[in-house]
């Protein structure tokens, strides 16, 4: 009889689990870029062709960057007075001051990186994490 106990609450749990992990899977946002396209309004009249995907808000960069960054922290950021410029791994996230609130950009690095190098310059860096050298003793020589 214990064994049987033992195996209804393993049952249970593994149903709760499974349930939870569909959940998430559905309804969470695992990037940057999901968590944009959860919280912004959507915004197709203000896109970069196919590759900058714009979203709006009512707030200040500023106030949107913190949102952001305080749900995803970038791997670099670039702030100056044109805009906010937030580098992930895969995803750039550029956020751009308008009459009432901000733009945000949504794009892939790839195509991110050549449009906004002009501006950025070398502070984004490029490749996954922050540097393209590797460390240690003698790196860089």
């Amino acid at each position: 009889m214990t064994y049987r106990r033992w195996f209804k609450v393993g049952v249970a749990v593994a149903v709760v689990g499974a349930l939870l992990a569909a959940f998430a899977i559905f309804y969470g946002n695992f990037s940057p870029r999901g968590y944009v396209e959860d919280t912004f309004r959507r915004a197709p009249t203000r896109d970069i062709g196919s590759q900058a995907i714009a979203y709006t808000s009512n707030k200040a960069p500023s106030q949107v960057s913190k949102q952001i960054t305080d749900a995803w922290k970038p791997a670099d950021q670039y702030v100056d007075g044109s805009g906010i410029y937030l580098r992930y791994n895969d995803d750039s996230v550029v956020i751009l001051p308008v009459a009432v609130g901000s733009v945000i950009l949504l794009e892939k690095m790839t195509t991110a990186y050549p449009r906004y190098h002009t501006v950025v310059g070398n502070s984004w860096g490029w490749g996954r994490g922050s540097s393209v050298r590797g460390g240690g003793p003698g790196s860089g020589k």
